[in-house]
């Protein structure tokens, strides 16, 4: 190469031995640097300073490429490329293996990421049950060092027996209630109180089966009727299936709750479990001492109080009522928080917006948790209105209720949670809330529903609700109108007036279709089973744009 290009006389272009064997040497060392399928290394540069191409590159690459390639092989020349050439050759085969390497690792990326939760979920789970085991054999080994202690009693027959004290958490046993009378009960839980060192002076926690989980109640020795003592399965008879009557029974109850419609028998399980025993016995709120129905999850520090007391304005709530006043020092609003969009007389209502006032909802949440057994609590609360019902007077206004509702709801519901305190219950303030959530569906030019599962209470409510606002608009109507009709002039779903129509057995097969049969006196003896319609909505004293609207 060196004497023809000597021969050849291209000035500017005449090497000398020691370079011509100098880049032989760089080109096959650059050969060498790059990996086979294209893969290069940092590869070698030659005295011109451009990179080599790998073999596998020219051969991926344009027909160009490799036809200057074949072009130098004939001439006896090294593979030496230009920058031209380069591109033209090399860029096509190492974009495309780049390509797939990139695929590849963002694949082995997900999957590690993947790995790496389920890992973790596995994790937790595990932690989950070695800490349950853990709190079992801890009860275990606490029971196992309990003092039993033999108590004699004499029955109503004046036999006399003998029983092991502290009682057995599942026995079953007579327990005296508010009212004087006797009721089977089953024992919950049990404890010591700190000014009792027996083991006849132990507390017994006490469900009655007869009642709601709302009246269960601590209860002591004396309010017991040992003869009648036995265990969670104690005189149940074996069915087919190995299971007792007991057991059956509470499957059954279990499958036909509807206030726990949202839980499988699994969460059903773990909620009762958890909610067993009311942590916070009572609370003080504003003027009234109100008596607690159901668990609430406070904060641990709130464990071993039973009783709290609330700010009337803030929800602010503290262990003891020195605190309360300190804070009422400092205190200059007298009003729930948000805008106050109705007033009529002494009764107001205000929208207050979960994002802006987390703390206020939270602490609502805590609150309405404690008279609420078949909800969940949920601590994000940016996704929820929350519209607050107060009395006013010269003091401020002082809360009665609430109901919240989801911003955007994509199943329509118009109301997802609803609560009268008991101090303001049987003045007609539940049916206000309901009437005041449709006001706002007719605003909003749509049709709603209550979120499901409905409590006992609410229920109760929402039928008497319904039947008074459809019958009425049944007797006052001209004509014949179809269920649609109805449900546009009421904001009520169409679902909700076919089941109060079907409960109220008004709607009737005839000639082939389903018609609405309402004869006057009928509808006249509903709605007096109704009732009054309590606290009456003025639409006219509403003031509200649905969000998102001019």
């Amino acid at each position: 190469k060196l004497e023809r290009m000597d021969v050849d006389g291209d000035d500017g272009n005449e090497m000398t031995a020691v370079e011509s064997s100098k880049d032989a040497r760089q080109t096959a060392r650059g050969k060498e640097n790059f990996a086979p399928g294209g893969a290069a290394g940092s590869g070698a540069l030659g005295a011109s300073g451009v990179g080599l191409v790998p073999s596998s590159a020219v051969a991926q690459g344009s027909d160009g490429g490799e036809a200057a390639a074949g072009d130098d092989a004939a001439d006896g020349a090294a593979p030496v490329e230009t920058a031209a050439t380069k591109t033209t050759a090399a860029a096509p085969g190492r974009g495309a293996s780049h390509k797939k390497q990139k695929n590849a690792g963002r694949g082995g990326r997900a999957a590690a990421a993947a790995a790496a939760a389920a890992a973790r979920a596995s994790e937790k789970e595990e932690k989950k049950k070695e800490k349950e085991r853990e709190k079992a054999e801890e009860k275990a080994a606490a029971d196992a060092l309990i003092e039993k202690l033999e108590h004699t009693y004499t029955t109503e027959e004046g036999e006399t027996q003998t029983v092991m004290l502290p009682l057995d958490v599942g026995m079953r046993l007579m327990c005296s209630w508010r009212d004087g009378k006797w009721y089977q009960a089953k024992i919950i839980e049990r404890r010591k109180p700190s000014t009792g060192q027996s083991s006849a002076d132990y507390e017994y926690y006490v469900h009655y089966e007869q009642f709601n989980r709302r009246l269960d109640n601590w209860v002591q020795l004396a309010d017991m009727k040992l003869e009648t003592l036995g265990t969670d399965d104690g005189g149940n008879e074996k069915e087919a299936g190995g299971r007792t009557r007991g057991q059956k029974r509470k499957a059954e109850d279990a499958d036909h709750d509807p206030e726990h419609a949202e839980f499988d028998p699994h969460q059903l399980r773990e909620h009762e479990e958890y909610t067993k025993v009311r942590n916070i016995l009572s609370i003080e709120l504003g003027k009234y001492e109100m008596e607690t129905w159901y668990f609430s999850p406070f904060p641990a520090e709130y464990n071993d109080c039973e009783k709290l007391y609330f700010c009337e304005f803030t929800l602010n709530f503290f262990r003891n009522r020195n605190q309360l006043i300190r804070h009422l020092r400092k205190n200059e609003m007298l009003h729930p928080p948000g805008d106050e969009i109705y007033r009529n007389g002494r009764v107001s209502m205000f929208e207050v917006d979960g994002r802006r006032e987390k703390i206020f909802c939270q602490n609502l949440c805590y609150l309405a948790k404690l008279f609420l057994d078949h909800k969940t609590l949920y601590y994000d609360v940016d996704l929820f209105l929350f519209y607050v019902l107060c009395e006013c007077d010269e003091r401020g206004c002082h809360i009665v209720g609430y109901f919240s509702k989801e911003r955007r709801s994509e199943e329509g519901y118009n109301l997802a949670c609803i609560l009268t305190l008991p101090s303001y219950q049987r003045k007609g303030y539940g049916k206000f809330l309901i009437s005041f959530s449709y006001e706002l569906s007719k605003k909003e030019n749509k049709v709603g529903t209550p979120e499901r599962p409905l409590s006992d209470l609410g229920q109760v409510s929402y039928r008497s609700y319904w039947t008074r606002v459809i019958l009425n608009v049944l007797k006052e109507y001209k004509g014949s109108v179809s269920i649609k009709e109805l449900s546009e002039m009421t904001a009520i779903k169409t679902d909700d007036i076919i089941s109060v129509l079907n409960y109220l057995q008004l709607i009737q097969y005839q000639k082939g279709q389903h018609v609405i049969c309402a004869v006057p006196k009928l509808i006249d003896k509903y709605l007096a089973e109704a009732g009054s319609e309590g606290v009456r909505v003025d639409p006219e004293k509403l003031y509200w744009t649905p969000p998102n609207q001019p």
